[in-house]
């Protein structure tokens, strides 16, 4: 817990980086902003374990038993695979959350990379790979920032609907895009400087074997990040009941509550994995603005950048 209070504690955005009209408050980080109206919960020791023996039950039952895929997980976003880009569909909440997470992306990565984060394409040199890309939301504007850019996702439809798109644009055209997991290219051999995994360990099988493989494709001393949903009173609330029941902004069923991995357990697991967490924010949704704010309140929607250990 010494690793996570500093990180909590110490690391902040920095103003100079991030346009202020990105932010909705300030404070410091603490260890109780994983809501302090959750109920009881295992220690993040007792809850990764859990979540690793159901993962070996089911590889178990499958062929793969080094995959962290969720076949669930994957038939539910192959079913709306075709409504990516449209910005009043099942993905509305991406689409308005994508210039947060890019403001959070830029800051950390330039500042890790010494690079210009003023500068039209900041991320000319640098190798990305886009986890789980999904239609290419993310992998389209990491490109026109000059990075060299794989996206990957297990979910073919997905993947043919990322290259559709990124032909449109020459700028994004030349972003390479493969049906296939993390783990595969492992296997291949393949490093990156940061790899990107943005709303996905959440659908995953095994978060922990996950964590391997996105470790595994960065390089020493890369950079990495996630973005998730905390397994809090608050995120059920805001990203099941109402996302998915009230508002309707996803189809019911998206996202599983137990699934759901708190700041503190998702900074073990990647240290398991020799990836140390620097900085970690959280998203706010604005009802009145209908925008996303970077917040220091990670009660819901949070995002970690890390480094890779050398």
């Amino acid at each position: 817990m010494n690793q996570m209070q500093r990180i909590l504690s110490a690391r902040r955005l920095s103003h100079s980086l991030i346009p202020q009209s990105c932010f909705l408050h300030r404070r410091w980080f603490s260890t109780s902003e994983t809501d302090a109206s959750s109920p009881p919960l295992s220690s993040p020791h007792q809850k990764i374990q859990t979540l690793e023996d159901k993962a070996s039950n089911k590889s178990r039952s499958t062929a793969s038993a080094t995959s962290s895929l969720n076949e669930q997980e994957l038939a539910k976003f192959s079913a709306i695979a075709d409504t990516w880009w449209h910005s009043e569909g099942p993905f509305k909440p991406l689409h308005l959350m994508n210039p947060t997470r890019l403001a959070f992306i830029r800051s950390t990565l330039c500042r890790h990379f010494s690079k210009d984060p003023s500068s039209a394409r900041p991320f000319e040199g640098l190798r990305l790979i886009d986890v789980g890309c999904g239609g290419g939301l993310l992998s389209e504007p990491l490109a026109r920032m000059g990075a060299t850019v794989t996206g990957i996702d297990a979910v073919d439809k997905n993947v043919k609907i990322a290259r559709l798109h990124a032909d449109m644009d020459p700028m994004t055209s030349t972003i390479e895009y493969q049906c296939t997991t993390a783990e595969n290219l492992v296997d291949e051999g393949r490093t990156f400087d940061a790899v990107l995994a943005l709303e996905v360990i959440e659908h995953v099988a095994n978060p922990a074997e996950f964590c391997k493989s996105l470790s595994a494709l960065t390089i020493p001393n890369g950079a990495t990040v996630l973005s998730t949903i905390n397994r809090s009173m608050r995120a059920y609330a805001s990203a099941i009941v109402a996302a998915e029941y009230i508002l309707q902004w996803l189809p019911k069923g998206t996202h599983e509550w137990s699934s759901f991995l708190t700041p503190e357990e998702l900074t073990m697991i990647l240290q398991r994995a020799s990836i140390d967490v620097k900085e970690m924010a959280g998203f706010v949704y604005n009802p009145i603005t209908g925008r996303w704010l970077l917040s220091d309140d990670i009660s819901v929607n949070f995002i970690a950048y890390g480094t890779k250990k050398e």
